[in-house]
């Protein structure tokens, strides 16, 4: 099994940044692709940025320009910083990760951190 723990949210005004970590540990051969997700009050869960294991990164268009994905693959963590936060970035902001065990690709999910973004 693989545990994700996610640290860093809390409540921000408009405009402002927050910076998320995410850490995986278990017993696991890799960490492949790592992702963050976001899920607002009343909506679906939806993809906001993509680490790839060589470094391919992709966001979500609501998100391009204001936050950055990062990764310390020594350390198996994951960052976003968040910058120029608006109050549509209100959610649950969850850590995905694919990871390598005895030969089979699995995804797990850590608990979520909770993003408000609020005067």
């Amino acid at each position: 099994q693989v545990q994700l723990v996610e640290s860093g949210g809390g409540l921000v005004q408009p405009g402002g940044s927050l910076s998320l970590s995410c850490a995986a540990s278990g017993n696991m051969s890799s960490i492949l692709t790592m992702r963050w997700f976001r899920e607002a009050p009343g909506k679906q869960r939806e993809f906001v940025a993509h680490h790839g294991s060589r470094g391919s990164i992709n966001y979500a268009d609501s998100v391009k320009g204001r936050f950055t994905i990062s990764r310390d693959n020594a350390k198996n963590m994951i960052y976003m910083q968040m910058n120029d936060l608006k109050s549509e970035d209100t959610a649950v902001y969850f850590c995905n990760a694919d990871a390598l065990i005895s030969g089979t690709t699995r995804t797990f999910w850590g608990q979520g951190t909770e993003v408000t973004v609020s005067s």
